[in-house]
């Protein structure tokens, strides 16, 4: 034994095998000479009736004076009761926020991951939900520890995602498909809000204490409220039937008006199922909507027009694409096209969507009943418990759906009596038909 000096270090001689100079003045504190030649400055110490060996680190990058100041700092901590070994180990065990994330992912495939309703989530919104990971999550804090993660470090976060720091374009795993990672405001209120969740799942599964997104100040959304005034119904009629005219956007076609007369998501009407309509209940009766099952009614218009369709089509959906098993393909784009260079530009499927629910808004309709109409959580119909709809829910969608395809045609409507009886419904739909007047520009 001999007191660690720069001499004793620089003058210890190699072995065959590793061995350890003991501090005299500093009981505990060693210098460990490997058989390669490295140095490198420990302390050996009794925690929990175990002895245990702490490496302080490399002989250059410490010198023997700085390393037996930090000696005398961890063996006090270990005198407190600490075990600086342990402790190294934990940090190295410790759980990264891209590993948390992953076992997030593998128990969301899984369905051990609930979302609306206390439902395991779907198909769609794990692809979102991945994609905001992958994308934003993991490139940004992938590194870090978990247990390391402070509210500052989710303000921050939000932050860079808004400002468009994850900007990339990318392949998908689609032939020539590519997603373009924009960021922004929306990006980063949804994103904040998985995160919410996953680190709720590390509490839950004990990794962290607390939640360091609870009281985070996010920004509010842009509420989507454009809608379409009656003259640009009108423009949209034209532009629709026009395009009904091409073989290549004929069916997008059908899907907007669908969509206009329904106000359903467009999700909703692209996967539509034949087994989802019920014609003689006057309604659709989705098992896999944004809420879970559930009864939308549609109007008499919707009701002839599927009539027609089901005539002429075979297969599983409503609108098939390449082959009888497959949904339409391509229709954002279409829409996109179907539009641009027109007054209507800017509109949306979620512009008709929220015009069909305005609409009925304007004709009297109550909340409930147009939440029921558009479907709504908080007016939900649940297939469950729904086998035949109220009358007042079907004459609602006969009346709206009426009016919007009296605007797409160019004519004018007013609400009159109400019947149950399908010939009478059609009556009453007549005569709210007036005469038609030329369509006017917007």
């Amino acid at each position: 034994m001999a007191k660690i000096t720069k001499r004793v270090v620089d003058t210890a001689e190699t072995g065959t095998k590793d061995y350890v100079i003991w501090d005299d003045e500093l009981p505990g504190f060693g210098l460990r000479v490997f058989a390669s030649g490295k140095r490198s400055y420990v302390i050996q110490y009794r925690s929990r009736g175990r002895s245990r060996r702490y490496t302080i680190g490399l002989h250059g990058v410490w010198t023997p004076e700085t390393a037996r100041r930090e000696a005398k700092a961890q063996l006090g901590r270990v005198a407190h009761g600490d075990d600086p070994a342990e402790e190294r180990e934990e940090d190295r065990k410790a759980l990264t926020i891209k590993q948390l994330c992953e076992q997030y992912i593998a128990d969301m495939e899984a369905g051990l991951i609930l979302g609306k309703g206390g439902r395991p989530k779907k198909e769609t919104t794990i692809a979102t939900d991945v994609g905001r990971i992958r994308r934003h999550i993991i490139p940004l804090l992938g590194t870090r520890r978990v247990r390391d993660i402070t509210k500052p470090d989710m303000n921050n976060l939000m932050k860079d995602i808004i400002a468009g720091k994850t900007r990339v374009t990318m392949k998908t795993e689609k032939l020539r498909g590519k997603a373009i990672v924009r960021g922004g405001r929306g990006t980063a209120i949804r994103t904040m809000g998985l995160l919410g969740g996953i680190f709720s799942y590390a509490v839950e599964a004990g990794v962290i204490e607390h939640n360091p997104t609870h009281g985070l100040r996010k920004p509010k959304y842009q509420v989507r409220d454009r809608r379409l005034s009656e003259a640009e119904y009108r423009v949209l009629g034209g532009i629709l039937r026009e395009a009904q005219e091409s073989d290549h956007y004929r069916i997008h076609a059908d899907i907007l008006r669908l969509i206009a007369l329904t106000g359903c998501r467009r999700g909703e009407i692209i996967n539509l199922k034949w087994s989802d309509v019920d014609l003689e209940g006057s309604c659709l009766r989705l098992v896999d909507s944004k809420e879970g099952s559930s009864v939308r009614p549609v109007g008499l218009p919707v009701i002839e027009y599927l009539e027609d369709e089901r005539k002429r089509r075979a297969g599983t959906y409503v609108f098939p694409g390449k082959g009888l098993d497959n949904a339409v393909g391509n229709f954002p784009q279409s829409w996109k096209k179907m539009f641009k260079d027109t007054p209507l530009w800017d509109v949306t499927p979620h512009v008709l969507r929220h015009s069909f629910a305005s609409i009925a808004n304007d004709l009297g309709f109550t909340e409930i009943t147009i939440a029921a109409l558009i479907g709504h959580a908080k007016g939900s119909v649940t297939s469950k418990y729904v086998h035949t709809l109220d009358s007042t829910l079907i004459m609602a969608a006969d009346t709206v759906s009426g009016y919007v395809k009296a605007l797409l045609e160019g004519v004018e409507f007013r609400r009159n009596t109400y019947t149950l009886d399908r010939q009478s419904r059609q009556s009453a739909i007549d005569d709210m038909l007036i005469e038609a007047r030329p369509t006017t520009a917007v």
